[in-house]
């Protein structure tokens, strides 16, 4: 047993040591050990439409980027030079909306600051030297060779009206209009709301010729395969589309397999939604209306990804025009909001493994800031919760820890003098163990019980943009970044070396070396995750304590 134990510590340890390299050497710049580096070419391009003219999927037949025998979404582009931007201003959005296809080219939040730079805002979707990241849509021809349509190339011209939504008004429009193509017109009408970070787009298509026209509608979003700025080096959050059906639910999909061509989307459906999401903030095309559609990826530039959903229309007849509403979001992953916009929309929060666990508890830590007002008090109020649920399962773990630190004289006097016999020893401690009633995994089994629901609250706290620019107390006024003065990381590292002192000290010196070194070693790490989790393990430490404490006293142990 007790070399079990030990071998099962020595690979924790060793793990950790790896992990904890591996992570400074991402922090560091240097390559993962784990995966190939990051590509470093520059998804930028001059301005003038350059990048919008390759953030598309390619014809299917040149780079496989949508089902065999599909229509490709078409390459035909307007000069450039005759586009224009404007900006269109509401009290929680600020877009930058191209006339080359209406495509929207920067999306400023004002509601939230930009952690690099306080001074800022953050920016979503942006056009630069340094980032490409667009939500484009248009019209494709569903017959082979059968010419293009109006699509994110073709520069339309805007219609008048106001940019900025006035005081007193609930809603502000924007619409442009294209030139007619193989007998089509594209009319776009944003719908801007005030409070809300999502979008009602209508697409109307209009058949000026003399004959009927079959289009299809594009909907996508093209992205540079970059991480987002300021991304942590010590935990991994997800970057890159995401799509959902009914019947394939929610499907992340890494920019390296469509890179490799070997990106699984989903097959066609008649509901669904695609997505590029990052941490806290997310964009999506929605269409809740029940209609055909299906979905592509394609690398479409040198470190440049698209994912588009892509809806067959009825025949247009000439002169008559079909419409099509759909919703496109660019904001935070608030979750009730992305609940209630479409299925499966709070699912890009990314709760891993233990989504199952993290969301009734997400819900109650919302109740208790609802009650409290403050999410830092909120963090430990839910951990004051979790501790009174699971007390009867800590106590009698600690209990077990209390009667194995009493006998531990008695288990290191055996140790001493049955050194050159480990098997008589064994024997020997067993029998102190039956008399004295003590089970040694005793202590693990109800805390390994427990780690489930722990990991997913962890998941909770790292993945809910409300912890950004969340004051606590005093120095800690973002809960979503790390304590600027390190005050949480080193008393977190205290009470670690605390409750290592409270537990029984393992026999083999080895063992109880590494006791002692591993909190140092893990409390590294603490000392650049957000605030918020770290709140969390502390206050989680300190009950711990005060539980174990408590019942050593009980027993007599001291």
């Amino acid at each position: 047993m007790t070399d079990m134990r030990r071998t099962i510590l020595w690979v924790v340890f060793s793990m950790s040591l790896v992990l904890l390299w591996d992570a400074w050497n991402k922090h560091t710049g240097r390559p993962s050990f784990f995966s190939p580096p990051p590509a470093t070419s520059s998804a930028s391009a001059p301005a003038g439409g350059a990048p919008a003219s390759a953030a598309l999927p390619a014809p299917a037949a040149a780079t496989g980027s949508g089902p065999a025998g599909a229509s490709a979404i078409s390459t035909q582009a307007a000069a450039p030079t005759a586009s224009q931007k404007f900006t269109v201003r509401t009290d929680v959005l600020e877009l930058t909306i191209d006339t080359q296809g209406g495509t929207i080219t920067r999306a400023e939040l004002l509601k939230y600051e930009d952690q690099q730079d306080r001074a800022k805002n953050v920016v979503l979707l942006d056009q630069s030297a340094e980032r490409v990241y667009l939500a484009q849509s248009g019209l494709i021809n569903r017959v082979d060779n059968g010419g293009a349509f109006p699509n994110h190339f073709t520069v339309m011209t805007p219609l008048p009206g106001e940019r900025t939504l006035p005081e007193g008004r609930e809603a502000l429009t924007v619409t442009l209009e294209s030139p007619e193509v193989n007998g089509l017109k594209y009319r776009k009408t944003y719908t801007l709301k005030r409070g809300t970070y999502a979008i009602d787009v209508r697409h109307e298509v209009v058949n000026v010729g003399s004959e009927p026209r079959e289009p299809q509608l594009y909907l996508q979003l093209v992205r540079d395969g970059n991480p987002p700025p300021g991304e942590s080096s010590f935990y991994y959050t997800f970057t890159g589309p995401a799509l959902y059906t009914d019947a394939k639910k929610f499907h992340k999909i890494d920019f390296k397999d469509i890179a490799k061509g070997s990106a699984e989307t989903a097959p066609p459906a008649n509901d669904g939604w695609v997505a590029m999401v990052q941490h806290y903030f997310v964009s999506a095309w929605l269409n809740t209306q029940p209609q055909p559609r299906e979905f592509r990826t394609a690398k479409v530039a040198d470190n440049l990804y698209s994912i588009a959903m892509v809806q067959p229309l009825d025949a247009v007849a000439p002169g008559a025009t079909k419409a099509v509403d759909t919703t496109l979001y660019i904001g935070p992953q608030e979750e009730k909001k992305l609940e209630a916009l479409a299925p499966g929309l709070d699912l890009v929060k990314d709760y891993g493994w233990f989504t199952i666990l993290s969301k009734p508890l997400f819900w109650l830590l919302d109740k208790l800031y609802g009650v409290l007002g403050n999410w830092g008090w909120a963090i430990v109020a839910l951990v004051v919760l979790l501790k009174i649920a699971f007390y009867w399962l800590n106590a009698s773990a600690y209990r077990s820890m209390a009667k194995m630190k009493a006998i531990a004289p008695r288990v290191q006097e055996l140790r001493e003098r049955y050194k050159d016999k480990p098997q008589q020893m064994q024997q020997e401690m067993m029998r102190i163990y039956r008399e004295e009633k003590v089970n040694p995994m005793g202590g693990c089994l109800p805390i390994l019980i427990q780690i489930p629901v722990f990991i997913a609250l962890y998941w909770v706290l790292l993945s809910s943009v409300e912890m950004r620019n969340a004051p606590w107390i005093g120095w800690i006024t973002d809960l979503s970044v790390k304590d600027p003065y390190y005050i949480l990381p080193l008393l977190m590292t205290a009470s670690t070396l605390l409750q290592t002192w409270l537990n029984p000290t393992p026999p083999d010196p080895v063992q109880a070396k590494m006791m002692w070194i591993m909190p140092l070693v893990f409390s590294v790490m603490f000392f650049f995750f957000p605030a918020g989790l770290v709140l969390y393990w502390l206050t989680n430490n300190i009950l711990s304590i005060a539980q174990q404490w408590f019942i050593n006293r009980q027993l007599g142990v001291k």
